[in-house]
């Protein structure tokens, strides 16, 4: 490329700081490796041929990147660029999720983030398989796989998702605003299929069973939009995160349920191995997230406005997505 600049040889020989007969060899050399002329040299002149001038944009595109390089390791090796595939399950969406990738995005903008909807079973099992580099998750069980960290983020009650026409006829009554489970133990149940939650669903029988009443399963949907349609259609009750107040539906009211509700908790589990930046930055957000992760949203005393108010929550810009919803 200096030939091509000055070319002269002895010019271009002094600003490489070397003589002129080893850069004539090396430039020789280089037109036989690649079996064509480069520059046309006379008594008088030296001039690119029409395959060097060619050649020559190339060559500086190439030489531009290579000067980048430096650069782009640092990047790479904080966590700047990269790319990043995240699983959720479904009612991360309405919790940590947009929060965390809002924050995400925001710090590391040049971080591609693919996301997936998947149970927590699915995304345990490609963390293992490495498909994913991480996941938000309703924890299977007391402990993980020993090769996976686990770091819990929030821990929210479950409130019931009633029919609104049911508390206005009547077919639930209200005590100070909180629904009995003994008023709904013959109501129809709309919940996760077990094989799609097994957390979820565990979490909400087991709560049945505990308080006395052997649930009654009237509808199963694997998506937590369908379940909150499904009871304003009127199939049922549901027991969902109080973090779903933030979907506000027409026909569905959430109410706490009285005495010691059930919790759930969601948080980030990834490879302990993973030696990505990006995996290190988003648990560095994850723990700020978590750590101001806003309590579930506080209703009205009065049980027909305990719908909460606000536009169901979205996903990014800049984010891929995956999967269902």
């Amino acid at each position: 490329m200096t030939v091509a600049e000055e070319l002269h040889f002895g010019r271009a020989a002094e600003r490489l700081c070397m003589t002129q007969p080893p850069l004539s060899q090396a430039i020789l050399a280089l037109e036989e490796e690649l079996s064509v002329t480069l520059f046309k040299r006379t008594k008088r002149n030296v001039a690119l041929t029409p395959v060097g001038e060619h050649l020559l944009s190339h060559v500086t595109k190439l030489l531009e990147d290579v000067e980048a390089l430096p650069g782009l390791a640092r990047q790479l090796s904080r966590g700047e660029i990269g790319s990043l595939k995240l699983g959720f399950v479904t009612t991360a969406d309405y919790n940590l999720l947009p929060d965390l990738i809002s924050h995400y995005g925001a710090t590391y903008p040049d971080v591609k983030v693919s996301l997936k909807e998947m149970t927590s079973d699915l995304q345990v099992e490609a963390l293992l398989q490495g498909e994913i580099n991480a996941g938000l998750i309703i924890p299977l069980h007391a402990t993980l796989h020993a090769s996976l960290a686990y770091l819990p983020l929030l821990r929210e009650p479950l409130v019931a998702a009633v029919p609104e026409e049911w508390v206005r006829r009547g077919r639930i009554e209200l005590a100070q605003g909180r629904l009995r489970l003994q008023d709904v133990a013959e109501a129809p149940l709309v919940l996760f299929p077990r094989r799609s939650a097994p957390a979820f669903h565990d979490i909400i029988t087991t709560y049945f069973v505990t308080n006395g009443i052997q649930p009654t399963i009237g509808q199963e949907a694997i998506q937590m939009q369908t379940i909150i349609s499904l009871v304003s259609a009127g199939m049922g009750i549901a027991l969902v995160p109080g973090s779903l107040k933030r979907l506000g539906r027409d026909g569905v009211v959430y109410v706490d349920l009285d005495g010691e509700p059930p919790m759930i908790e969601t948080g980030l589990v990834w490879r302990r191995d993973d030696p990505s930046p990006t995996v290190t930055r988003l648990v560095e957000i994850s723990q700020a997230i978590g750590e101001q992760a806003a309590a579930p949203v506080d209703d009205a005393n009065d049980p027909m406005g305990a719908c909460a108010a606000g536009p169901p929550v979205g996903g990014s810009a800049g984010v891929v997505f995956n999967g269902h919803g």
